[in-house]
């Protein structure tokens, strides 16, 4: 059973019955799932939820499709991880680390993923679609593979390596389209009017999206049913961002929350690719979409659909955004892996760079309890880091040879801490 009642349109609150569909017919503004949040508060209850399975349909009340058509490979209640060595590091009391590094195909997408092909299934679709970067590709092909379905994943041409194979792999229809994810997401808008198959993030959006939510679920749970001061999440469509800030606000309006979130909601953006984050910095609703020129692939969208409402969320709350360079990028993978032991793809290092920057700016207090989304795993993008890494100690098979070899090293990587200090 399932509790959602229509579509409602963003900007203008009119509603659509529960089909594929996912844009307003009279001001064309996005469409979101509404629900009966008087009936889940009879549904569920947090001893119902600690009973159920140790993936995210232990929020099955809360999500928009039925669960008799669940694809389930293990996704959701990552873990929680008290981060103290990196606190100290950046200089905050108490972090957290929301790791979805360990989901099935290794980032948070299987969420997104795990409600939209429910959702599709429900429909009768027989086909899954997307756009994407390359964990959605990754996702939705794992997913379809699972299911029986067949599955047809868009992608840019010059996607890392890594997120090419871990999407080949499932068999899937791979077509590399030449572009950046904004061209590959406008031939999919194409395409989806002609083909019947769901369109995760198109046609079945609205459904799809709400996946995100589930994130703010589990820290909520995790912490002892109760919201953090801060949170600092990525954003690349801004969707995310969102979801987790109405998660939080629906665990309240359920009684699942006893006071109602007073979390601050921080957006990081790579700066080659960072059209909310500047918009913030200027004052404005009105982000002005760019062409992508960053390491962080996943987060290269110009022109992010949900950016207004991403910005929207930072003033409701007190929150803000931040960007950061490629070699800051690059130096938060490091930094994250290097203090808690969490290999993270780009976008990882993208939040905790803006961490660190919303941190030394002030506009992180030391004493406000933060969690930190890492969204991705490593493995995925390890062409930012192969040529920047300390190199390894070579050495023949003898002991007098390894003991000068590795005081050979111990010197040249104190030479290179101190010319970076």
């Amino acid at each position: 059973m399932s509790f959602e009642t229509a579509l409602r349109c963003r900007e203008c609150g009119r509603e659509y019955p529960l089909m594929p569909i996912y844009s307003c017919e009279f001001c064309f503004g996005p469409l979101e799932v509404a629900y009966d949040y008087d009936a889940i508060r009879e549904a569920t209850s947090r001893d119902r939820i600690a009973a159920g399975p140790t993936t995210l349909w232990r929020y099955a009340e809360l999500l928009p499709c039925d669960p008799a058509y669940r694809v389930d490979l293990g996704t959701g209640f990552t873990p929680l991880l008290r981060a103290d060595r990196l606190a100290r590091a950046i200089g905050l009391d108490t972090l957290w680390l929301k790791n979805d590094t360990v989901n099935p195909t290794w980032s948070f997408k299987d969420r997104v993923v795990s409600v939209a092909i429910a959702r599709a299934r429900e429909f009768g679709f027989e086909a899954m679609a997307c756009a994407s970067t390359g964990n959605l590709a990754n996702s939705v092909a794992a997913h379809a593979a699972h299911a029986g379905m067949a599955a047809y994943v868009f992608i840019p041409h010059d996607l890392e390596e890594g997120k090419v194979v871990g999407s080949a792999v499932y068999g899937p229809t791979l077509v590399m389209v030449e572009g950046s994810y904004d061209d590959v997401n406008r031939l999919c808008s194409e395409v989806a009017g002609t083909r019947p198959w769901a369109f995760v993030n198109i046609n079945v959006r609205p459904y799809y999206a709400e996946g995100s939510r589930t994130l703010a679920f589990e820290v909520a749970e995790q912490l002892g049913w109760r919201a953090p001061d801060r949170c600092v999440a990525p954003m690349a469509s801004g969707s995310l961002f969102t979801k987790i800030w109405k998660g939080f606000q629906e665990l309240h309006k359920v009684g699942l929350l006893d006071t109602a979130p007073h979390t601050r909601m921080s957006g990081a953006q790579a700066a080659g690719s960072s059209p909310i984050a500047t918009a913030f910095k200027h004052g404005t609703f009105n982000f002005v979409p760019q062409k992508p020129n960053t390491i962080a692939r996943s987060l290269a969208i110009g022109n992010p659909a949900d950016g207004y409402y991403a910005l929207k969320v930072m003033e409701e709350t007190g929150g803000g955004a931040e960007l950061a360079t490629d070699d800051e990028i690059v130096a938060g993978m490091r930094l994250l892996a290097e203090t808690e032991g969490i290999f993270a793809e780009t976008a990882g290092g993208v939040t905790i760079a803006c961490l660190k920057r919303l941190v030394e700016s002030g506009a992180i207090r030391r004493d406000e309890e933060t969690v930190a989304f890492i969204t991705g795993g490593g493995l995925k993008t390890i062409e930012a880091l192969a040529d920047k890494l300390t190199p390894a100690v070579r050495v023949p098979a003898n002991a007098a040879a390894f003991d000068l070899a590795l005081a050979e090293h111990r010197t040249l990587v104190g030479a290179g801490a101190a010319g970076g200090a």
